[in-house]
């Protein structure tokens, strides 16, 4: 019995399905077409009405016979006239609405309205032949998505990234079942989950949900981006009955090109580097390319022995490597489809591959619990280890070369090319199924078989978030909006009050800091005015001292003199006396005593002089004393300003901060609110769309045939 591998329940869930999704499609959904338009009941009379005469057996006019399917769906000898799903590629619709030559009926106005209607509805719904025919795809690409050249390196522009995609799930059930596919885009932040019969794209850094695209073949069980990150590529089906490969246009969310017409769901796709191959595999062990230039197979390999699990082309895409459930491990040339190397080393299912951005080593892993790396010269084992316990379930290089990988013992490791492992991460609840690096390394993405998908910082390890693919009808955003929108509005309301409060109380402690700082100020230019008067009585008070010492000096001097001048007049008075008879002595001794006389004076005038000194000098001093004890004061005054702006500045500070935080949560509640309302117009807008085209679309399948 084989091992219930990720293909193995991918394959599961394609054929049996879950049972919301067989309870979903219990009740026919609102805006269900009407009777279908077929060949026999619709286009017949129109045509035999118009275009039999000329377009029948016998006459056959441009090799075009109208009267029978088989040969109108022939074509004539310009080849097809009607491409399935397309009537504006489809030469039939063209000529009969005058938009091509030669125009139809020939020399004839153009049919009526309502005939083009119904040829054009015919078209579009298959060009089915009768009611109980199948649909009919169009083998011919909507575009030509064919690139000159592999792309080597990050393309020029911004990356791509959906524009106004469906917003409305394709399904809703009551669980998620398992993650059968992950892929992210190669140069944008966007991830793309598998969910029943959709695929959903959410922003791989902001987690925000970006759009739905229907995969109505059934379940995707491959999910790839293009190497230029312009398509996205999704294959799958229903187990047993049909699988099929879809390419999108990113930016769009149009299909570009449908190939494929499996009868059991593909396991394994890709396309190619250059855009212009398309290969896929699954149970029918056959490898098939197409070409996406024309829709038409090109190759058919039929070396697997076993259901085809994983496929990849080479980076540049000259290789592609394929697996299967048996072990086999094989690389061809992509171009020829001939086998260039046949790896052999794993000893049970291949479980998927990933190839180096190089092109020259090829990862793959393997329920035998190993991944191996292969060098694309010989098709050496440059590499192996052993992985996950129970068995490997996925495995992908990034840009940088490190490798991501998880497996059945429910973890998720990131590791160097050597085998070293850098990081395992917190383990799910059930077996890890898919595993990505986001665009550029920074995060790893990953799921598991309960649905879980989990979204980790590579670097540490983080939980930032979880990705689901089964989100919520827009109807119940619309109600989880509304509740979270009236949570969200509390919130703001309390916090705008703290916010006013917080900035009354940091405008007051910052008026408090600001007065505070103003007497500190003003306390300290008074100070200095202080300090400056102490200054000018000190050189005052210094100043007189001096004048003191000065005049008590000349005293000293003067009384000196005048001691000597009257010792002089004392002895010239007394020899004078002894000779009175000599009239100069006598003359003399009178001119000694007025030199006495007069330096007597002099003395008493410097003692005057040091009186007024002394006195000036004592009020000097009594002015300095007055002058110090004010400074003093000042500087006394000064420390109590300085110490109360020291006490008031950290609780300005605290109060601004505080103020400051409260302003920003106040400010992120704002802006959570208008988010929030911003998100419920989105999904009220996009919600009345699709009501709008639900009831276009019943009007239209109400509208008489």
């Amino acid at each position: 019995m084989k091992r219930l591998t990720p293909q193995f329940l991918a394959f599961t869930l394609a054929t049996f399905g879950t049972i919301s999704i067989a309870q979903s499609e219990d009740k026919k959904p609102e805006g269900t077409p009407g009777p279908k338009i077929t060949y026999d009941e619709h286009v017949v009379p129109i045509l035999r009405e118009k275009c039999f005469g000329c377009h029948n057996p016998d006459k056959k006019s441009g090799g075009l016979i109208l009267n029978n399917f088989t040969s109108l769906m022939a074509g004539g000898g310009s080849g097809a006239i009607i491409e399935p799903g397309n009537p504006d590629e489809s030469t039939l619709y063209l000529v009969v609405t005058h938009q091509e030559q030669p125009f139809m009926p020939p020399m004839a106005d153009k049919l009526p309205q309502a005939q083009l209607d119904i040829i054009r509805k015919w078209i579009e719904g298959g060009a089915l032949e009768s009611t109980g025919s199948k649909a009919l795809a169009s083998k011919k690409p909507k575009v030509d998505i064919s690139l000159k050249s592999a792309p080597t390196k990050k393309p020029d522009g911004p990356p791509p990234m959906p524009q106004n995609l469906l917003l409305e799930p394709v399904v809703r059930t009551a669980r998620s079942s398992a993650i059968t596919a992950i892929a992210t885009s190669p140069w944008a932040p966007m991830v793309a989950v598998a969910g029943q019969k959709q695929v959903l794209l959410y922003q791989s850094e902001t987690l925000e949900f970006l759009g739905v695209l229907p995969f109505p073949e059934g379940l995707p069980t491959v999910l790839k981006f293009s190497r230029n990150g312009s398509l996205l590529l999704a294959a799958g089906g229903r187990g047993a009955k049909a699988g099929r490969v879809i390419v999108w246009n990113v930016v769009t969310g149009e299909r570009v090109i449908e190939v494929g017409d499996e009868f059991d769901a593909v396991l394994a796709a890709d396309i190619s580097a250059d855009q212009t191959r398309i290969a896929l595999g699954g149970p029918s062990k056959m490898i098939r390319i197409y070409s996406t230039i024309d829709g038409q197979l090109e190759h058919e390999i039929k070396k697997h022995t076993d259901w085809v699990t994983a496929l990849e082309f080479s980076s540049d895409g000259v290789l592609l490597a394929t697996g299967d459930r048996n072990g086999g491990l094989f690389v061809w040339e992509a171009n020829t489809a001939r086998e260039y190397l046949n790896l052999r080393a794993h000893s049970a299912t291949i479980t998927d591959v990933s190839w180096r951005s190089d092109s020259n080593v090829l990862a793959s892993c393997s329920e035998d619990t190993t991944i191996r790396l292969w060098e694309m010269e010989n098709g050496g084992n440059i590499k192996g280890w052993g992985a996950h316990g129970g068995g490997v379930a996925s495995v992908e290089f990034t840009h940088d070369g490190r490798i991501a990988s998880c497996g059945r013992d429910r973890v998720t490791k990131t590791w160097d090319q050597n085998g070293a492992q850098q990081r395992a991460f917190d383990a799910f609840g059930d077996l890890a199924l898919r595993v990505t690096f986001n665009h550029d390394g920074s995060r790893v993405i990953a799921g598991d078989w309960t649905g879980e998908i989990r979204v980790w910082l590579a670097a540490d390890g983080k939980l930032l978030g979880n990705l689901t693919s089964n989100p919520p009808t827009l109807a119940e955003r619309i109600d989880a909006g509304n509740k979270e929108l009236v949570a969200r509005q509390a919130t703001q309301t309390q916090l705008a009050s703290a916010a006013v409060a917080s900035k009354a109380a940091a405008d007051k402690a910052a008026v408090d800091l600001a007065a505070a700082q103003k007497v500190a100020a003003d306390m300290g230019a008074a100070a200095k005015v202080a300090d400056d008067a102490a200054a000018k009585a000190k050189t005052a008070a210094d100043n007189a001292n001096a004048q003191v010492t000065v005049a008590q000096a000349t005293v000293t001097a003067k009384q000196a003199a005048a001691n000597a001048v009257a010792n002089v007049a004392a002895q010239a008075d007394e020899i004078s006396k002894k000779v009175p008879d000599n009239k100069g002595l006598a003359d003399a001794a009178v001119r000694t005593k007025e030199h006495a006389t007069q330096a007597a004076a002099e003395v008493v005038v410097a003692q005057k002089v040091v009186t007024d000194q002394t006195a000036a000098a004592k009020t000097a001093a009594d002015q300095l004393a007055t002058a110090q004890a004010a400074a003093q004061k000042a500087a006394a005054d000064v420390a109590v300003a300085t110490k109360q702006v020291e006490t008031l500045t950290p609780v300005a500070k605290a109060a601004a901060d505080k103020a400051a935080a409260d302003k920003a949560a106040a400010d992120q509640a704002v802006a959570a609110v208008a988010a929030t309302q911003a998100a419920i117009a989105k999904w009220t807008a996009a919600l009345a769309a699709a009501k709008q085209s639900t009831e276009q679309a019943r009007a239209n399948a109400e509208q008489p045939k």
